[in-house]
């Protein structure tokens, strides 16, 4: 992930050694770290991006970096609303399935349906 991160952009080119091993700095560490907690929180990339600029700048206003996450946790809200209207729609066809052994399946019938 690290030379990803590296042809993204979202991490400055880190010295080698003559033998080719990658030597990072206290704040390449940093940084990794910071990029890290923002995947872990579902951040994507471009928004990655914005917040590791806001995190540089010295001078930035904290407005700008909670309207991305209050963004972000919109999108979140839309797909935690998708995957519940999802799971409500498959809980009903497992509750119609009588799951023994003949063929026929509301499962499969509703999976095979026309939209």
């Amino acid at each position: 992930m690290v030379r990803h991160y590296e042809a993204l952009g979202l991490l400055p080119e880190v010295a080698r050694t003559d033998s080719g091993y990658r030597q990072y700095t206290t704040n390449d560490v940093h940084t990794l770290r910071f990029i890290r907690r923002c995947r872990d929180l579902g951040f994507s990339i471009e928004e990655i991006r914005q917040l590791l600029a806001l995190w540089r700048d010295k001078l930035r206003a904290s407005a700008q970096v909670k309207h991305i996450a209050q963004a972000h946790i919109h999108q979140l809200n839309e797909r935690i609303a998708a995957m519940q209207a999802m799971q409500r729609s498959l809980q009903t066809l497992v509750s119609c399935c009588k799951g023994d052994e003949r063929p026929d399946c509301p499962i499969l019938d509703d999976l095979g349906s026309p939209l």
